[in-house]
């Protein structure tokens, strides 16, 4: 991959390296080509300028002398062959290189790790003398006195942690990119060498383990001591514990993806609104107090859970055993989701109860009853009798379904899950899950992976569980970052929020589902349909910093970042591709984040004034698609050749009537093409580009043809409601009263003249053929549609040839009436 900045547009694309002949690249002029070496050049950080890896010397260490001088007869000379004294010297920088970073990077965690404390102990200072305090006097400060915090001294405290919030953003975007820098150049040694390094250089890197510090337990105390501050020594309190009273809820969910390059910068934009939700404030707090796991069940051989889920149908449920915590907890949640369409009314609800984890087997099994569940629950009191009797009735439920259709647990998915939401108050939650991995839990190929237990027990939260086989596992490339929103009708979202979806940090993914996708790739033998992301799998969903949004410094605009490709760039005629000026990259003046202020606050005053605006799965909605094909394509051509190749060996009329139909297919294509040709087409406008600061506005959608694999299809989602159907039929008896008129208009002619003649049975014969053939149109067209609508496929709905030929046909009918007609009458 390669970073395009256009000079005429001031915009930068990502570009793959295979758009030309290896070596040359398809640019028009005025566009600059960035690749690592540069892209390393333009994002360095001043405090660490001096720290990163050297890229362009040790690249340089890898190009050998030339065996003999250019000339014009031979301008691209052999060089010599890679000796043991350059794998000697370049292994000795190599090892420079990383001790320079791994230093730099443990001193800078010591320093904020230091940093941290000290703001932790006058934060608590602050709140201390915030809490003894004396009543207040009548001119509003308190009674006794001067120690008393003032307004000043928590704005320099958020000043403060605003800087050390900058300083881990730093830190780890200079950690992200001398790793991949690291990786990069032992890649492009093994390859021009053919000296293979990177097993070796594997164990040193392990020796210094530079890029695997995790800043979670940093972040966790900046939230918390951000909170305090933000809310001027009285954070919102309330349960905060990981199940805590979560019985039955409904939240509007959006999801999006997260490279992992821009993990941790999310999570410092985050807790600068919101406070991270911990799972036990009076404990330290530790890696395991994050873990995620739950196990999906399903019928093995249907997998119609999977399915109802994909399609989305009415009351489609999806039921999970769920534990937070290592292996060793005891309390287990056992879940069912539900899903309700828009059009009955109902939202969909996620309910669940407790259990022990010593008596899931038997409840799943069915020789423990719900009732015995419940039974010491009822004498202890605790909850109400109502939410008792709602959790037995679920439990009943779950058994039931359980036992009468089969379902066994088939995948476990596990994450650590950041979640970020004020305490009591579920308005806003958005959590952050990283580390997400599938796990096959079934025993379906001979192999006993859970065997009678309701989970494996060979694993637990040891990520990435490098012991399994690469076929009972599935890493997740991405984080999934999740914005849960209980807003009333009208209202819209906080502007952060907004801003942070619509920033170049995530990608927007709606529907995601982690136990879709796992049983997706775990079982591809068994499974058939495919959800829409899965060719998006194989795409890069980094993305330019196309606004200036992120972490900044107090008292500066926002730091600009900018994200690397994976893709190695290796050809020798890397250093003749044209690169921009080799310039620190230096925060922005003052006046010019003044000026980006004013821009974006002109931005929402217009936003306001047109009235709410659309979130990103509206505006995905929104975003036209091209109708020449549908998004996706399936292996329908593939299957039909398959099915007459097999009626050929038979032969006979099995083989004569799927032939017919082909051929008759091809005819109907062809005509319609060939009708399209008469359909105009819009052309847009290009628009002017001026110097001016465009509106901040989020990426335009890119529609791409992807190919479903051989034997399975990729499911688009399809949004079916009641009217849908009445729609169709309304339009197929449309099209029977326009037939009717037509047909009574071939009978006139025919029947209602003083002396049929032979211009009349022409006449009637021609609107009669039309009102025919406008019936079986009708008739073929809502058959399909229905059948369509019932399989919820993503078809074209709308009609764009049908009226058309229709008016024509009748105009048609009507011209050589009226000829055949001036012609009786000798008028022509």
């Amino acid at each position: 991959m390669l970073i395009v900045h256009d000079l005429s547009t001031s915009a930068r694309t990502w570009q793959p390296q295979t758009l030309g002949p290896r070596g040359r690249y398809k640019f028009k002029p005025g566009v600059v080509v960035m690749k690592f070496g540069e892209q390393l050049r333009s994002s360095v950080i001043r405090e660490y300028q001096w720290y990163y890896i050297a890229y362009d010397e040790l690249k340089a260490l890898l190009k050998t002398p030339l065996v003999a001088p250019r000339t014009k007869e031979n301008p691209r000379p052999a060089r010599r062959e890679w000796t043991e004294e350059d794998e000697s010297r370049f292994i000795d920088a190599l090892e420079q290189e990383l001790d320079k970073v791994h230093t730099k990077q443990k001193v800078k965690a010591i320093e904020i790790g230091r940093r941290i404390s000290s703001a932790e102990r006058e934060v608590n200072d602050v709140v201390a003398r915030l809490d003894s305090r004396g009543p207040l006097g009548r001119d509003g400060n308190a009674a006794s006195g001067e120690d008393a915090p003032t307004e000043e001294e928590f704005m320099m405290l958020e000043e403060d942690l605003s800087d050390i919030i900058a300083d881990v953003h730093d830190l780890a975007k200079f950690v992200q990119l001398n790793y991949t820098g690291f990786q990069k150049i032992i890649k492009k040694h093994d390859k021009r060498t053919k000296w293979v390094l990177k097993p070796v250089f594997a164990a040193r890197l392990k020796a210094k383990p530079f890029f695997k510090d995790n800043y979670d337990a940093d972040i966790v105390k900046l939230s918390k001591l951000y909170d305090i501050v933000r809310t001027r020594g009285h954070p919102v309190k309330g349960d905060s514990a990981a199940g805590g009273s979560q019985g039955s809820f409904i939240r509007n969910t959006t999801k999006y993806w997260v490279h992992p390059d821009n993990v941790t910068e999310v999570k410092l934009l985050i807790l600068k609104h919101l406070p991270v939700l911990v799972f036990n404030a009076s404990k330290e707090f530790e890696t395991k107090d994050s873990a995620i796991t739950s196990i999906y069940y399903d019928n093995p051989e249907k997998f119609d859970l999977y399915e109802g889920r994909l399609k989305k149908t009415e009351g489609a449920e999806a039921i999970r055993l769920r534990w937070y915590g290592g292996m060793d907890v005891e309390q287990i949640f056992v879940e069912r989701k539900t899903h309700r369409e828009d059009w009955t009314g109902e939202k969909s609800v996620k309910a669940r109860f407790g259990i022990k984890e010593k008596n899931v087997n038997a409840f799943m099994k069915g020789d423990l009853l719900p009732a015995a569940i419940f039974e010491k629950a009822r004498k202890e009191g605790k909850k109400s009798a109502k939410q008792i009797d709602e959790d037995e009735r679920l439990a009943k439920e779950i058994q039931y379904s359980v036992l009468k259709k089969g379902y066994e647990p088939v995948c476990r998915s596990f994450y650590n899950r950041t979640a970020f939401q004020l305490p009591a108050d579920a308005r806003v939650r958005i959590s952050l899950d990283t580390e997400l991995t599938m796990v096959r839990e079934d025993n379906l190929d001979g192999k006993l992976r859970s065997g009678d237990n309701w989970r494996r027990m060979d694993i637990g939260i040891d990520w990435p569980f490098s012991q399994l086989p690469p076929q009972d596992i599935e890493r997740f490339p991405y984080a999934v970052l999740e914005v849960k929103l209980q807003t009333q009708v009208g209202q819209e979202p906080p502007e952060w929020v907004r801003e942070l979806v619509a920033s170049h940090l995530v990608e927007a993914v709606p529907k995601f589902s982690k136990f879709i996708h796992g049983t997706a790739t775990l079982f591809p033998d068994r499974i058939k349909l495919l959800p829409y992301w899965m060719p998006q799998m194989d795409i890069d969903i980094r993305k330019p910093v196309t606004s200036h949004f992120g972490i900044s410094r107090p008292g500066q605009s926002t730091l600009t970042t900018t994200s690397d490709d994976d893709e190695d760039d290796d050809d020798d005629s890397d250093d003749e591709l044209v690169e921009v000026s080799h310039s620190t990259l230096i925060r922005e003046p003052d006046d010019r984040a003044h000026q980006l202020r004013t821009a974006r606050e002109d931005r929402d005053l217009q936003d306001r004034a047109r009235g709410n605006a659309l979130d990103i799965e509206e505006e995905l909605a929104s975003q036209p698609l091209n109708e020449d094909y549908p998004l996706y394509d399936s292996d329908d051509e593939d299957a039909e050749n398959e099915a007459l190749e097999e009626a050929r060996q038979v032969g006979g009329w099995p083989y004569y009537s799927k032939l017919v139909k082909k051929y008759a297919k091809q005819a109907g294509v062809q005509t319609l093409r060939a009708f399209s040709l008469l359909n105009p087409v819009p052309r847009p406008t290009e628009m002017p580009s001026n110097g001016s600061m465009a509106p901040i506005r989020r990426d335009q959608v890119q529609t791409k043809h992807f190919k479903a694999p051989k034997g399975k299809k990729i499911h688009v989602p399809v949004r079916v409601e009641p009217k849908v159907y009445f729609a169709a039929e309304r339009t197929f008896l449309s099209w029977l009263e326009y037939s009717i008129y037509i047909g009574t208009i071939a009978a006139t002619l025919l029947n209602f003249g003083s002396k049929p003649t032979t211009m009349s049975f022409v006449a009637a014969g021609v609107f009669s053929l039309v009102a025919i053939l406008s019936l079986i149109y009708s008739v073929v067209t809502y058959l399909y549609r229905s059948q369509a609508i019932r399989t919820r496929r993503a078809i074209k709905y709308h009609d764009k040839y049908g009226p058309t030929i229709l008016c024509a046909a009748l105009f048609v009918a009507i011209v050589l009436n009226a000829v055949f007609e001036l012609k009786s009458r000798d008028l022509i």
